[in-house]
Order: structure tokens, then sequence, then C-alpha cells
């Protein structure tokens, strides 16, 4: 069996805001939307948001109400320059969760998160 990752999808609480998060803040490009149901352009992976009412009565999965009771898993990006990122975001108002730091294979990483509390790396390219 082979497999090729084609999207991930966050269920969201707050349509707008996190639309506005993920288009507006952080300037990913729309490449469809349907109703409360958005595909970002990130490159060869696409991300998705739905927001939770909507999973459950189109799609019929029972997803928790509460997005805050752990994180399971975080969304990578890359970015040229992690620190000045962190900077702009902040002022943004942005939560910033973990501030960059040079890991000892030489890549810098920080974390944000988005409205609903999704952990975002930022990080340098390992290549």
């Amino acid at each position: 069996m082979k497999l090729a990752m084609k999207y991930v999808i966050l269920y969201v609480n707050n349509f707008e805001k996190t639309m506005h998060f993920y288009k507006d803040i952080l300037g990913l490009p729309v490449k469809m939307q349907q109703r409360s149901y958005v595909e970002f352009d990130t490159g060869v992976i696409t991300l998705s948001i739905n927001t939770r009412q909507s999973v459950k009565e189109e799609i019929g999965l029972d997803v928790p109400e509460s997005p805050f009771s752990t994180q399971t898993f975080e969304i990578g990006f890359i970015v040229e320059d992690v620190p000045a990122t962190i900077d702009k975001l902040r002022a943004l108002d942005v939560p910033i969760i973990k501030e960059p730091v040079t890991k000892p294979w030489g890549q810098t990483v920080a974390y944000v998160a988005d409205p609903d509390g999704h952990y975002i790396e930022l990080c340098t390219s390992m290549e």
C-alpha cells in the first residue's frame, strides 16, 4: 500500500476569526471555499479548515466541542527568517507559544497558536 498525504483539515470553532488568521495574517492563498470549508494553498499539502458544527452535521463525525483539552499534533511551516516572522506575528497579537531557538542540528524553530489553539511550528528548512 502506498499512501500520499494530500491535505490536513483543522476543525475550528470561530470560522471568521480562523479564516482571517490563515488568509490575512499568515497570508495563505485560498484555493477553494464552500460555505464553512476552505482550502489554503501551502504548496504540496493543502491546509483546510471547517467548522466543528459543519463536520458534525454534514459528515457525521463526532467532533469534541472543546479544542483546548490537549494538543496532539502541530502544523509546520518553513520560513526564511524565524525571528523576523515571530516579530511580525507578535505585532499582530498572535499568541507566541515558544520563542525562536536554534536546535543542535542547526534548524531555528518557534511556535505560535491559531485562534483555536492549534500549535504552529515556524522553522527554517533542513534541506
